[in-house]
């Protein structure tokens, strides 16, 4: 951790919708008048999609796990490393992954390549991260990316929702086929469960959404449940540190509810709004410091 850069880690599988708190987050640093360096997750991909699918069908044939959640295919002591020397310096490396043609045409390349690495955030106020291993700790592989980051955040749907907007969103945004993706789904299962999930007891507040819809059997669903079908729980790990005032939350978000002392529940629709009006105090006090 470090007051002087701070880190803020926003962490959630692929399709989990990360994307509305980055949305939220922008509305906040510009409030504030922030200047982040955004880190992306998949930047630390350790295989370009080419030799990704090389690797994928060599640990098929030898009957081993392997996915894109897990240790072998990223390079976390590298993301770790980031997050520790922008801690100390204010600056790190970065680049980029390309993952469609509107993204790798400014930069000359093709889908599915990293861009080169480049320094930044020199002139930044803090950074954030977003992507898939934000709040990892393990013991065996030596890792430990959470101790360096101020505010954790975890994106977890239920896993039934999650898998119905990645299979929307890879067959709508990526043109894979829905068979392809549901493979995809079931290779990852063993690393979702043990480097994925386990984050989220890591992290300072999870926002879960839920649905209000049946969604049974989510590779045959049609649709994503709207926002409006759906409701979303917001856990604290530790309210007190984070001065949360629930009365204040009660009365600016419309049809919320408290379920726990440390989790408030609010509707589907009100997501972006909670995550602006949650966050907004906690990280002008994280400026503060």
């Amino acid at each position: 951790m470090s007051k002087k850069h701070p880190i803020i880690a926003v962490t959630g599988s692929s399709g989990a919708g990360t994307t509305t708190v980055k949305k939220a987050f922008e509305h906040i640093f510009h409030r504030q008048k922030l200047n982040p360096v955004v880190v992306e997750g998949d930047s630390f991909h350790r295989y370009d999609r080419k030799e990704m699918k090389k690797k994928v069908k060599l640990a098929q044939k030898e009957r081993r796990n392997f996915s894109h959640f897990g240790f072998e295919a990223n390079i976390l002591k590298d993301l770790e490393n980031t997050f520790k020397t922008y801690g100390e310096k204010g600056s790190c490396k970065r680049r980029f992954y390309l993952h469609s043609v509107e993204e790798s045409e400014p930069y000359g390349q093709n889908p599915g390549e990293f861009t080169p690495w480049l320094d930044a955030g020199e002139d930044s106020d803090l950074m954030l991260y977003e992507g898939l291993h934000g709040a990892i700790v393990n013991e065996k592989h030596d890792i430990n990316i959470a101790k360096y980051s101020d505010l954790k955040i975890g994106v977890v749907p239920i896993v039934n929702l999650e898998w119905i907007q990645k299979i929307h969103r890879d067959t709508a945004q990526r043109g894979y086929k829905p068979e392809d993706v549901t493979d995809t789904i079931l290779r990852r299962m063993r690393d979702y469960v043990s480097v994925i999930t386990p984050q989220f007891s890591n992290t300072d507040i999870n926002f879960q959404r839920v649905s209000l819809v049946d969604t049974s059997n989510p590779f045959i669903s049609r649709d994503i449940p709207t926002r409006d079908e759906s409701m979303v729980v917001i856990r604290f790990k530790d309210y007190r540190a984070l001065n949360v005032d629930f009365p204040y939350l009660l009365s600016m978000i419309k049809n919320s509810f408290m379920s726990r002392r440390n989790t408030i529940v609010v509707p589907g629709g009100k997501m972006q709004l909670a995550m602006e009006v949650i966050l907004h105090p906690i990280i002008e006090n994280l400026m503060d410091k």
